[in-house]
């Protein structure tokens, strides 16, 4: 065996031969690996010359520029200084811009289940590493629905830093195919920063908070995660001094700031009329199409779907028929009316009805399944039972209830999924009535639905509304049924589904271009596509639970609730007797009864 052993190899030590020094541009040991930061002029014109672009070093020379400036060089700037050509302009931007990849800052790498292996800028890492960041660790995803689907568990953590990502990915493809859009290496950070806190504003359960909870406590309350997530960017830039971060890392306070919270939740000046032709303060007109890429209000084609598609799909077991590495793959600018838009290749519109074809079946299958649906409404009511009685500590240690934290961000870093466990295990006995609900659910003691329908015409949904409707239904009891429901023993629940724009079709707000002529934007309307695609893109689901669960009261709420349907010319309820209908629908016309007969 010995002789089947390598021998060890000894060190080379030829007289004359020593490992080289790294050595910088002017042949000098390097200081640091971003070297480029300690440039002096001449080093700074040596590198012009090292990329064919020394005809422009007495430009640089009497401008007396230094490698700490070369990250806020502009396009206008070389203008003004008097190099002419665009293209010598960009050349010099692009060679300067190489520079970052070499800087001392090294990118981190995260291997992500739907991603794979992603690299993240330091400036990044850093608002990562903060808690109001590290706080998304511990809110779902999905709400309720991980009580439904047991591989749901993922969080809003992992899916900020992959719309981080992906917001990278789709300008950086932008700016490599198009140099001419002058897409800076500021713009490329705020981009990434805006998708990776999106959702810094998210409450307990995700949606259930803005949606559900917050509108039972606060009434009236026009309040969305959108702008909590804003106001929680704020309070981590502030608390954890990354002001000087940024600079450090080139980005121009506040200007940037506002185009980083502009892109979260839109124009921040309310008092704009939207008849003015430019309603953002962040970026120019020139640049609007970077304002399609986290969240896109014109045609909902953003990087948050594409990464909660592939990712939500992924931990839900439901298979992902959109691909967004094709959108990015064709994906360019047009200008459309003075504005440019993120654009698409004419063949790509059947994929983008898929897409939306995919959120749909989401929704439908799992977002908003009944079981996860109810036990949201099950939460809520605990979470609201308990809010006069727990306390959160915020700014200057002032004390806010649930309701109230997200008037303070200080207090509200602190609200996560969390409080179902602080409710559930407390000792204090004003918890108890919330403790009672909460201990149903984890006992898989659910309320139960009694049915489903669909109306005819669209609700507006509002709290009195629902309760008026429970109302009704404990009042439409059929005759012969002896049981009594009162309208505490009702919740009803309004779904509404639809492609993101409500009644609007999504894709006639895309922009397409064609092969022949990559630089001219078309639409492309639903009848040139197929005809088997949708006539609607919206509808509402009612559906009706019951919170008796025995088997007696269960049976006499269904039929309450297929006469409320009746009364009200509903849809026939999916769990509806033929039967019961027909026997109650005498003495109605022939045509109402056969809407409810199959």
């Amino acid at each position: 065996m010995d002789s089947r052993k390598r021998l060890r190899e000894e060190p080379l030590c030829m007289e004359g031969f020593k490992t080289p020094e790294k050595q910088g541009l002017t042949g000098k040991p390097r200081r640091d690996e971003g070297n480029f930061k300690n440039w002096d002029t001449e080093e700074t014109c040596l590198y012009l010359r090292q990329q064919g672009l020394g005809e422009w070093e007495k430009q640089f020379r009497e401008q007396k520029i230094t490698g700490v400036g070369l990250r806020y060089l502009t396009d206008l700037q070389l203008e003004k200084m008097g190099i002419e050509p665009l293209g010598s302009r960009l050349q010099i931007l692009h060679c300067f811009s190489n520079l970052w990849q070499i800087s001392s800052d090294r990118m981190k790498v995260f291997n992500d289940p739907i991603h794979g292996h992603i690299e993240l800028h330091p400036l990044l890492m850093r608002i990562i590493d903060t808690p109001q960041f590290q706080r998304l660790r511990y809110i779902k995803q999905l709400g309720a629905t991980y009580m439904v689907f047991p591989g749901a568990a993922h969080n809003r953590f992992e899916h900020s830093i992959g719309v981080g990502y992906l917001a990278g990915c789709l300008i950086q493809e932008l700016n490599e195919k198009q140099p001419e859009l002058l897409i800076t290496k500021q713009d490329i950070l705020c981009v990434q920063i805006a998708g990776l806190c999106h959702d810094l504003g998210h409450g307990p359960f995700s949606h259930m908070f803005d949606g559900m909870f917050i509108p039972k406590v606060r009434p009236g309350l026009q309040w969305k995660h959108e702008k909590a997530s804003v106001q929680m960017f704020d309070h981590l830039v502030k608390v954890n001094n990354l002001e000087g971060v940024m600079r450090e890392y080139g980005l121009s306070l506040p200007n940037d700031l506002i185009f980083i919270k502009e892109q979260i939740a839109g124009p921040l000046d309310s008092t704009i009329s939207p008849a003015n032709k430019w309603q953002y303060k962040g970026r120019t007109e020139e640049k609007s199409f970077l304002y399609e890429i986290v969240a896109n209000k014109r045609t909902g084609i953003d990087v948050d779907k594409w990464d909660y598609f592939a990712r939500d799909c992924y931990h839900l077991g439901i298979q992902n028929n959109s691909d967004y590495r094709r959108f990015l793959k064709f994906a360019r600018v047009c200008e459309v009316k003075g504005k440019k838009h993120i654009c698409t290749r004419d063949k790509e519109v059947g994929d983008l009805y898929d897409m939306f074809h995919t959120r749909n079946c989401l929704h439908r299958r799992a977002y908003q399944h009944k079981v996860g649906n109810i036990i949201e409404v099950m939460i809520t009511e605990a979470l609201v039972k308990a809010d006069p009685h727990i306390q959160i500590r915020g700014s200057s240690g002032k004390m806010y209830k649930i309701s109230e934290a997200i008037d303070d961000m200080e207090a509200y870093s602190k609200l996560t999924d969390h409080i179902f466990e602080q409710i559930l295990y407390s000792s204090d006995p004003a918890l108890s009535d919330a403790q009672a609900i909460l201990q149903d659910i984890v006992c898989r003691r659910l309320y139960k639905c009694v049915g489903q329908t669909t109306p005819n015409s669209h609700y507006d949904v509002s709290q009195e509304m629902l309760s008026e409707w429970s109302s009704e239904v404990s009042k439409c009891r059929p005759e012969g049924i002896e049981v009594d429901l009162k309208p505490e023993d009702f919740v009803v629940n309004v779904i509404c589904m639809d492609y993101g724009m409500k009644e609007k079709n999504p894709v006639n707000n895309v922009y397409f271009y064609c092969k022949n002529d990559p630089t001219k934007a078309i639409k492309i309307r639903k009848n040139q596509v197929s005809k088997l695609l949708p006539e609607r893109f919206a509808e509402q689901l009612i559906r009706v639970y019951c919170k008796q669960t025995d088997k007696k009261n269960l049976e006499a709420a269904n039929k309450y609730f297929v006469q409320w349907c009746m009364n009200r010319n509903f849809s026939k309820p999916q769990s509806a007797p033929v039967e019961f209908i027909e026997r109650e629908g005498r003495g109605r016309s022939l045509r109402y009864r056969r809407s409810f007969v199959f």
